[in-house]
């Protein structure tokens, strides 16, 4: 029965969603959704080709800053294909090998994207509480071989997610609710049980996203500690000042996330459109 299973999902391809409703307006999607993947190369390369030629920014801080642009720029790029396939050529179907490659990617990104936050935040700590010290605790070693850690840590946690899906049985409807390939999106329609990718999803959230959310409110209780204990009121604000720009990417980051996954764990009476901007924003916002 497995065996029939997964040769019939190898055969078996999805309906991506554009817009509900307004099938005839979807072109002209291709405009700002071609400005928004724009800006989000054009953004991050600038910010990639900035560091590589001022030798002022080659310090700790400015490569985990890397590090993300890069991460931005894949996540970016996974989602391109199915997007330009909907919303310019009118082609919303995508086969089911596909599909499981471009989820695999885009919960990969999520994680490493988020792993990034976290070790800016450790930056952050350092920089704060052992400034004389930072260069040397944060060398270019000890950077490559967190960003190799950040890395290895999504692809093991997303790696059994395509079997799992390759061994559920789709017999129902094959229309997503998105305009790219999510794993619970894909659970939902199949006609089987799914409860081992439900509860290995969950672990994964768990045990990523929320460890690393987490870790990060942990390290912000530590620089607000050291910042507190500064006399000058002036020095503080001086030194707060350097976690905006970390601060304002976790804002990005994590409540969009938790918006898509309210809504779609509580909203399912919502219109499918709300479905649908929510799930871009949380995607596409973060880019930016």
């Amino acid at each position: 029965m497995t065996n029939l299973n997964a040769s019939h999902a190898h055969r078996y391809s999805f309906i991506l969603t554009g817009i509900p409703g307004m099938p005839e307006k979807n072109p002209w999607l291709v405009f700002p959704l071609g400005f928004l993947y724009t800006l989000t190369l054009l953004g991050n390369g600038t910010i990639l080709a900035i560091i590589k030629v001022e030798p002022s920014l080659h310090e700790p801080m400015y490569y985990f800053l890397s590090i993300l642009a890069l991460t931005d720029i894949s996540l970016s790029l996974s989602t391109l294909p199915s997007m330009l396939s909907i919303f310019w050529f009118n082609v919303p179907e995508i086969v089911f090998d596909s599909c499981v490659m471009q989820m695999f990617f885009i919960h990969v990104f999520g994680i490493v994207e988020s792993g990034v936050l976290v070790s800016m935040a450790f930056d952050r700590i350092v920089a704060i509480r052992n400034p004389l010290h930072y260069v040397s605790i944060l060398t270019h070693g000890v950077i490559g071989k967190i960003g190799i850690a950040i890395f290895t840590r999504a692809v093991c946690v997303v790696f059994p997610v395509p079997f799992l899906t390759k061994h559920l049985p789709f017999c129902h409807s094959n229309v997503l609710s998105h305009s790219y390939c999510l794993h619970q999106d894909m659970m939902r329609l199949a006609c089987g049980s799914t409860r081992i990718n439900s509860f290995y999803g969950l672990i994964v959230i768990i045990f990523t996203l929320g460890l690393d959310a987490l870790l990060i409110l942990m390290s912000y209780v530590f620089i607000l500690k050291t910042v507190l204990d500064i006399a000058s009121s002036g020095e503080r604000l001086k030194t707060l000042s350097t976690c905006l720009s970390h601060m304002s990417a976790v804002l990005l980051f994590y409540v969009p996330f938790i918006g898509a996954s309210m809504i779609h764990r509580f909203g399912k009476h919502l219109p499918p459109v709300v479905h649908m901007l929510m799930a871009n924003i949380y995607l596409l916002l973060p880019l930016c």
